[in-house]
């Protein structure tokens, strides 16, 4: 794809609505839709480019179609129902799926595409608000080679690594790999961080030695500080997390993969949103082990 490329961007959450900020600052002309329209125009006022009534309106004409909603049903909305992008792309045009997703989904809608001429990606994210923000995202992707060539330069827009994981479907496979892992992370940070404290430790002072040592990781590093002062309204919301965490569980129960620790952890947020957390950051685990 060339410089100045034609997009839309459809969903303007706390990931979309950055994201596309940076392909229009990277020169490329942008259309967006959103579900709720005074966020679209906002994101117009602050970026320029324009703002569509419908999904299959900010599609028309444009080169590549990027998506970042909530869940299955929401990308079959703004895909495949009426009035949704895939009806307004023309043939040879490339849509980008990152939403968080099931992989059959992926495949469905593989299979959709390539019935029109149209090439597909699925391409979740991992690096949250900060992340989008910063055009520092990591991207997984699935799909066919070529259309991943194609599309590679424009996702680096707002991304820091963006790696092609294999055919159609891959990309939603890797993120479940990454929910796993950070399902148990979380949730060994907060019987750490619990446990130190009833300790009388020093947290400050703890997670500046073990954070150069084996037991470094993200979570410990960006959310450390925030869990010590139970602050968690804010960041990857819980009712997000378990969206996901199921979508991790019923592929394996497919493919017969044992996932304990995850299942655990879901249910731990399950007690968590009976809290009114539903809208916390997944950090919130510690309040179970610290207010019980």
């Amino acid at each position: 794809m060339a410089d100045g490329s034609k997009v839309a961007f459809i969903g303007l959450g706390v990931m979309g609505y950055p994201m596309a900020g940076h392909l229009a600052a990277a020169g490329h002309t942008v259309t967006v839709y959103n579900r709720t329209a005074s966020k679209a125009d906002a994101w117009v006022n602050q970026h320029g480019g324009q703002a569509a009534a419908t999904p299959r309106s900010a599609a028309e004409g444009a080169d590549i179609v990027f998506a970042c909603v909530g869940n299955d049903d929401d990308v079959r909305s703004v895909t495949l129902a009426d009035g949704g992008a895939l009806d307004g792309m023309k043939a040879g045009a490339i849509f980008v799926d990152h939403t968080t997703a099931s992989a059959d989904l992926a495949r469905e809608l593989y299979k959709q595409t390539g019935d029109r001429g149209i090439g597909f990606l699925d391409a979740p994210v991992s690096g949250g608000q900060a992340g989008a923000e910063n055009g520092a995202l990591t991207v997984m992707v699935g799909g066919d080679a070529d259309i991943f060539e194609r599309v590679k330069a424009i996702i680096d827009c707002y991304a820091r690594a963006c790696e092609r994981m294999g055919e159609a479907g891959t990309g939603q496979l890797a993120k479940m790999v990454n929910q796993i892992c950070i399902a148990g992370i979380v949730q060994g940070l907060s019987e750490a961080t619990n446990f130190g404290l009833k300790a009388g430790l020093d947290m400050a002072k703890v997670i500046d030695v073990i954070s150069k040592g084996a037991a470094q990781s993200w979570q410990m590093e960006n959310r450390w500080e925030t869990m010590v002062a139970g602050k968690f309204d804010y960041g990857f919301a819980v009712d997000w997390m378990r969206k996901d965490l199921a979508i991790c569980l019923a592929e394996g129960n497919k493919n017969d993969a044992r996932l304990p620790v995850t299942a655990l952890v879901d249910q731990f947020y399950a007690q968590v949103q009976a809290r009114g957390g539903s809208r916390w950051d997944t950090s919130s685990l510690l309040h179970l082990l610290a207010n019980d």
